[in-house]
C-alpha cells in the first residue's frame, strides 16, 4: 500500500510537487501564516529567539526560509508570557518568516542524562537505563504525566507536561510546533524504549486536545499547526507502530472536529549508518501530504539520505556551534580557519559561495579568531549557515531539474575529498 492510500490527506499546508524518482524524496511547499517553506529546506536553530551572533536580517538575507527557537530555554528565560506580549516568537525576535519551537523534549531528556549537549549517533558499550553523562548530575525525572526538572539557569524546580509544553508553545506563537515526547537515548533497553514509546502515545493524546482547546480560546492569533513526533530509537516495529499511531490519532481527532496533527517530526537517537532506513521506515508509514522534520542532522551526507528517505526539512545547532570555534564549511572540505596555514592567505571562506562574508580574506578571519573579537563568530556563523542553506536549496533544485544524483554525487565526492585533504 503506497501512502497516498493511508486515508485523507492531513489538512497540513503542504502540497507536494517533485517526485524524486526511486526514492521517498521529493519538494513541496508548507504553507504558514507567515509565508511559505519550499521543501527540501534547512532551517537554523535560533534556540532562545536568536540564531548566535548573527542578525536576523543576516539569517534571511542569505535565504533562510525559517527559523526555530527552543520552548525550554524561552520557558526559564525570558518566559512564554513576554513573548505572547511582544504579539508572538516572529515579531519578539523581529524575524520576518515562518517559524517553529520544539516542545523541550530534547532538553528535558538531555538534563535527564546529564546535560549532553549532542546524543550519540552510534550505540557503543551496554545498554542501561540508568546512564548519564560521567560526572553529571541527573536534573530530570520521568513519570507518565510528565517531566521534573532542575533549571540549568538557577536549579529552580520546575515541571513539563503535554498540556504544560502546549500552553508555552501557544504562547511563543510559532507557526509550527511539536507534541511533547520522551527523547530516548540509543543506551536505552528495549524494554524502555517500549514502555517510553506508550508514553508518548498517550502525551500525544494530550497534546492534542490541549492544541485543539488553545486554538479556540486563542483565536485572535494565527492559528499554529503541531506536529506529532515519532520516536522508536533503531527499532524497526517500534519506529512503524510510533508512525501509525500518530496517524490513527490524528484520524481520531479530526473525525471529532479537532485540527489533527499538521505534520510529523522524527526524532530520538539515530546510528549515523541507519539514519536512512530509519527516516524510511517512518515516512514508509506517513500519509503523502504530511510534511516530515528530521530533527537534528546536518552533516551534508546526513542531509542527502534524510532527503532521499523523504525528509521535507531538518534542522541542527551544528553549522553555527562549529562556526564559533572557528571551523569552516567549504564546498571543498570542511577545515579549521585558525590553522596556521591561513595566517596569510587572502582568499575568500569559499570562493563558489556568495554571501556577506565573501568580502572577507581567511587570512583577516583567522587574526580575528586569533585576536578573540566577536566579529569572527559573526562572520564564520554567516558563512556555515549559507553554505548549508545553499547545499539544501541546490538540491531542491537539482530534484526539479530532474539531475539530483548527479548533483548529489559531485558535491559529496568533491567534499569529502577536501575534508580528508584539510586534515
Amino acid at each position: 500500500m503506497t501512502s497516498s492510500d493511508r486515508g485523507p490527506a492531513a489538512e497540513s499546508g503542504f502540497v507536494p510537487r517533485t517526485r524524486l524518482e526511486g526514492t521517498a524524496g521529493r519538494t513541496g511547499t508548507i504553507h504558514t501564516p507567515h509565508g511559505p517553506i519550499h521543501t527540501p529546506a534547512f532551517i537554523p536553530v535560533g534556540t532562545k529567539a536568536t540564531v548566535k551572533t548573527v542578525l536576523p536580517e543576516q539569517v534571511a538575507a542569505l535565504g533562510a526560509q525559517a527559523v526555530l527557537a527552543n520552548a525550554y530555554h524561552l520557558y526559564l528565560q525570558p518566559g512564554p508570557e513576554i513573548v505572547d506580549q511582544a504579539g508572538g516568537l516572529a515579531r519578539f525576535m523581529n524575524w520576518d518568516g515562518p517559524t517553529y519551537t520544539d516542545s523541550g523534549g530534547f532538553q528535558v531528556m538531555s538534563l535527564g542524562a546529564g546535560f549532553k549537549k549532542v546524543i550519540s549517533m552510534d550505540v557503543t558499550g551496554q545498554q542501561d537505563d540508568t546512564k548519564i553523562a560521567e560526572g553529571k548530575e541527573r536534573l530530570a525525572n520521568v513519570d507518565d504525566d510528565g517531566v521534573t526538572f532542575k533549571s540549568h539557569l538557577d536549579g529552580s524546580r520546575h515541571r513539563f507536561t503535554p498540556e504544560v509544553s502546549m500552553n508555552i508553545q501557544h504562547q511563543l506563537g510559532a507557526d509550527i510546533i511539536f507534541a511533547f515526547d520522551e527523547l530516548t537515548t540509543l543506551m536505552n533497553t528495549r524494554g524502555y524504549q517500549e514502555s517510553s514509546l506508550e508514553r508518548t502515545r498517550q502525551w500525544a493524546v494530550r497534546c492534542l486536545a490541549e492544541h485543539n482547546r488553545l486554538s479556540q480560546v486563542r483565536s485572535h492569533r494565527p492559528q499554529q499547526a503541531l506536529w506529532g513526533v515519532v520516536q522508536g530509537a533503531q527499532y524497526e516495529d517500534l519506529r512503524r507502530k510510533a508512525t501509525r499511531d500518530l496517524v490513527e490519532l490524528d484520524r481520531i481527532d479530526r473525525e471529532s472536529g479537532g485540527k489533527g496533527f499538521g505534520g510529523y517530526g522524527i526524532g530520538g537517537a539515530l546510528e549515523k549508518a541507519n539514519l536512512g532506513t530509519i527516516v524510511g521506515w517512518v515516512t514508509d508509514e506517513l500519509p503523502d501530504a504530511a510534511p516530515r522534520h528530521l530533527l537534528g542532522i546536518s552533516e551534508p551526507n546526513d542531509i542527502f539520505t534524510a532527503i532521499e528517505n523523504g525528509a521535507d526539512t531538518f534542522d541542527c545547532v551544528s553549522p553555527t556551534r562549529v562556526a564559533r570555534n572557528g571551523a569552516i564549511y567549504s564546498f571543498d572540505g570542511r577545515y579549521n580557519i585558525t590553522n596556521a596555514k591561513y595566517r596569510n592567505d587572502f582568499g575568500p571562506l569559499d570562493a563558489e559561495l556568495d554571501n556577506y562574508s565573501t568580502q572577507y580574506t581567511r587570512a583577516y578571519l583567522h587574526h580575528l579568531f586569533k585576536a578573540k573579537e566577536g566579529l569572527a563568530a559573526t562572520l564564520a556563523t554567516l558563512h556555515n549557515l549559507s553554505f548549508t542553506v545553499t547545499l539544501v536549496d541546490r538540491a531542491r533544485a537539482a530534484i526539479e531539474a530532474g539531475r539530483y544524483a548527479e548533483y548529489r554525487d559531485e558535491f559529496l565526492a568533491r567534499y569529502y575529498a577536501g575534508s580528508a585533504a584539510a586534515g
